[in-house]
């Protein structure tokens, strides 16, 4: 093909090569692939439109070309061949064309009579010099057709000359490969399980009960930058069918994959996957068309950074004030209930109440946002003071830091208010995030100071975090609407919460999901979530505002996913009954609650029954007036990870199975801070329910690290309750109500006993506020198994028994205990196995 018809010299030239497609179609069936790599004559294609074969320009392969790919034909103008698969999975195509016309022109590929993409075929230097292009492609196994095409939305004008198809082999077992995520860390939901009957998988499991429709596997990923990252599949099928499976990256879905059949072997397939930076979310759902019928070992993400071993792998780096430079005056360590030091991260702060008195930290990354930790002075009423506070970066001022009290500081007694005469002030840290609008690089010297017109009559600064916050994110190309053109408008200070539930209700109506943009929505109740898709543009840009301690998402039932997004509550002091939660309610099957920045709510997620399967990860939890998260009654298989929760005024974790049993979740790899009333993680009750690899730090009051607990009179303990593979740091707490001093690590068997197994394994208890390991109190505590223990330096005793019962203690030491290694009482049993030392 040329740019514009030719005249031919004489008939021959065009009959000729058309003779030679005909013997070619009937020889050959269209072009069929015998094998991979096998090179197909597009001559012997099927051509369609207007596509004719052509001799008239040099250097092709075969008998001729096929050209009239030309204006006159666009619509129309189609080659196809037919390429044959011996098994279903991913594969390319390669063509073979020539462009003469000095710019990338462009043809749409199809296979199997689907639209994969548009492709762009750059120019070649003249109509007589040839170039390749390849494209992937997923193909079934057996025959497939693979057609090239001049739709109306290409520019076609090239020659085609041949077509080079890599189709997929059966697989074999490539052995073991030491896969970067196993199937067994995943999170997994909808009838998807561990399995341990077959043989040749790496790690402890793989996963079965994938062929449930919503079954799904969830690997945490962290990348190192925003890109498309090489990702192999670990599976096996268990005859010689292929298994389809939907592949999504936070949320999102990218494409099917088509594994094809292994008849039992484990085998890998190779795709591709988008990341964001730092964390993400890979999952194979699924979803409706697939069969899921595959057993998965695990995935391995090429590229990919190693999350945190403990505690949530985190986009931020923190730095605590008193280990900054200073002119200032740094207060504590001090843990005494109602002082200010004992709610500060470390149990130190740094307080700057002289003008020039500032605090600064040399970034050891580069940043364009940050969140300072902080605490100002109450005015007489108790509703707070504002004030600003001056930023510098190495020297110069950068910021007026918008500071206030109105966050902080409650009164008197549980559940506290907002009185000062009540006495008692505590609550002291709030904190408050900022974008800058310019990037720092690593070394920069950034300076929190005390400048004259910073008004505060002191200011104490705790820690800063600070990172690179992404730019905000588009609405995805399908499957969504946007808010705003739905009669939402952010920004305007006006009462979205009709409109944003009318929004979400029409969006559902349709399928789709409901799209914020960037922006701020006034909320003064509940949106509510039945089965509905919400994300925003990211937690530094889509922000729902709450008024007068109102404001939140309610699940009413159905699958939900939200994402991306802050809720900013309004809650200044507690009121159970009146103020609401930022996420309350019944998510129903294998919902995802992700990548969600909440303070300022009464509690940042409360979850009912009959939730089940609901994954919350990559939360930001801070500064709420009660509970962080609570797995309330009858919530079954969900689990809470790589989060963030700090500035809680009761439990930051709670597990609560109260009238029905919350069972078979877990709480893992999370980082949970200054609980200034309760534990950072307490269970109450529940069926088989673990805490895993989390970091738990700071507890002030009426405290201990980790409660395993039937206090509230939950529904009693049944299964295993595991606890493994956490540190504790700084933990335990004085109880003014009972007068009585907390462990750490606290059994409590109080409305009943303590039946059924409580496994506690390979968990660091360090610099306890009073005992390590408490087991108290008046019922009886009878399966407990200890493995594993380090306990470094505890205020009383390393183990501290008041209760009946027995258990068994193997590898536990103790060291720096202020008052001896152990203390028993109450007849409780101890079988001491190998490895204890200094009890």
């Amino acid at each position: 093909m040329s740019p514009a018809p030719r005249k031919r010299s004489h008939a021959l030239r065009t009959v000729l090569p058309l003779l030679l497609s005909m013997i070619g179609v009937l020889l050959y069936g269209a072009a069929t692939a015998q094998a991979a790599g096998a090179t197909l004559e597009a001559e012997s294609a099927q051509l369609s439109g207007g596509a004719a074969v052509s001799t008239e320009h040099s250097g092709y392969t075969g008998g001729g070309f096929v050209g009239g790919f030309t204006d006159a034909n666009k619509g129309s103008a189609s080659v196809s061949f037919t390429v044959r698969s011996e098994a279903a999975g991913a594969g390319s195509i390669a063509v073979r064309y020539a462009n003469g016309t000095t710019a990338t022109m462009t043809l749409s590929l199809y296979v199997n009579g689907e639209r994969v993409r548009q492709a762009g075929l750059p120019a070649t230097a003249n109509w007589d010099t040839w170039a390749t292009h390849e494209e992937a492609v997923t193909y079934k196994a057996g025959d497939n057709t693979v057609a090239w095409t001049f739709t109306a939305s290409d520019s076609g004008n090239v020659n085609l000359d041949n077509a080079t198809p890599v189709t997929p082999t059966t697989p074999t077992d490539p052995g073991p490969t030491t896969l970067t995520h196993q199937a067994e860390d995943a999170f997994v939901s909808g009838g998807a399980s561990k399995a341990t009957t077959a043989t040749g998988y790496e790690g402890s499991a793989y996963l079965a009960g994938l062929t449930t429709a919503g079954a799904r596997a969830v690997f945490s990923v962290d990348a190192p930058a925003a890109a498309t990252y090489p990702l192999t599949v670990r599976y096996r099928t268990t005859d010689s069918a292929a298994a389809t499976t939907t592949l999504q990256a936070n949320g999102t879905t990218v494409r099917r994959l088509t594994l094809p059949g292994t008849g039992g072997a484990w085998a890998t397939a190779d795709t591709d996957v988008p990341l964001r930076t730092d964390l993400n979310t890979v999952a194979l759902r699924t979803a409706t068309g697939d069969n899921g019928g595959y057993q998965l070992d695990g995935i391995t993400v090429t590229g990919s950074t190693p999350s945190a071993t403990r505690g949530a792998t985190l986009p931020y780096t923190g730095y605590e004030a008193e280990s900054g430079s200073t002119n200032a005056t740094t207060i504590g360590p001090d843990r005494t209930y109602l002082s200010v030091p004992s709610e500060a991260s470390g149990r130190k702060a740094v307080v700057l109440d002289s003008s020039g008195d500032y605090v600064q930290f040399t970034l050891t990354k580069p940043a364009n946002a940050l969140t300072l930790r902080y605490s100002l002075p109450d005015n007489a009423a108790g509703t707070g003071t504002d004030a600003t506070l001056s930023v510098y970066a190495d020297g110069t001022e950068i910021e007026d830091l918008p500071l206030t009290s109105k966050y902080s500081w409650v009164y008197g007694g549980y559940p506290y208010n907002n009185d000062p005469s009540q006495g008692s002030g505590h609550h002291f840290f709030d904190e408050t995030r900022t974008l800058l609008g310019r990037e720092l690089p690593a070394g920069t010297v950034l300076k929190f100071q005390k400048d004259s017109g910073d008004t505060a009559a002191s200011y104490t600064l705790d820690l800063v975090e600070t990172e690179t916050a992404p730019a905000a994110l588009t609405m995805p190309a399908t499957g969504f609407v946007s808010a705003t053109t739905l009669g939402v408008t952010p920004d305007d200070s006006s009462d979205d919460t009709s409109a944003l539930n009318s929004a979400l209700a029409t969006a559902t109506s349709q399928g789709k999901g409901l799209w914020l943009p960037s922006g701020t929505y006034d909320i003064s109740g509940h949106i509510d979530l039945t089965g509905a898709d919400l994300r925003g543009a990211g937690q530094w840009y889509s922000v729902l505002r709450g008024k007068d301690g109102k404001g939140g998402l309610f699940g009413r039932g159905g699958t939900s996913n939200v994402q991306d997004l802050m809720i900013a509550g309004d809650v200044s002091y507690r009121d159970d009954a009146n103020f609401d939660a930022a996420v309350e309610g019944d998510f129903g099957n294998g919902s995802t609650l992700q990548n969600l920045w909440i303070e300022h709510t009464k509690v940042g997620l409360w979850i009912d029954a009959p939730t089940t399967g609901l994954l919350a990860t990559g939360l930001r939890i801070r500064d709420t007036f009660a509970d962080g998260v609570n797995l309330h009654k009858g919530t079954t298989g969900s689990e809470v990870s790589q989060s963030s929760v700090r500035n809680t005024g009761d439990d930051g974790l709670a597990m609560f199975s109260e009238s029905q049993a919350v069972t078979d979740c877990v709480f893992r790899f999370n980082t949970v801070q200054v609980p200034l009333l309760a534990n950072t993680v307490g269970i109450y009750g529940g069926h088989a329910n673990r805490v895993e690899d989390n970091l738990l730090a700071d507890t002030v009051t009426g405290s201990a690290g980790i409660a395993i607990s039937s206090r509230f009179a939950p529904v009693p303990f049944s299964g295993t309750t595991s606890v493994q593979r956490n540190t504790l740091t700084r933990t335990g707490g004085y109880e003014p109500n009972w007068q009585s001093k907390l462990g750490a690590l606290w059994i409590y068997a109080d409305s009943s006993d303590i039946t059924a197994p409580v496994l506690l394994k390979d968990n660091d208890i360090l610099d306890s506020t009073y005992s390590g390991l408490l087991i108290s109190w008046q019922k009886n505590i009878s399966a407990l198994t200890v493995d594993g223990l380090e306990i470094d330096r505890a205020g009383s005793y390393g183990i501290e028994i008041n209760s009946a019962g027995a258990g068994t203690f193997t590898g536990v030491t103790v060291s720096g205990a202020t008052d001896g290694g152990l203390s028993a009482s109450g007849g409780f049993a101890i079988t001491r196995g190998t490895g204890n030392t200094g009890w």
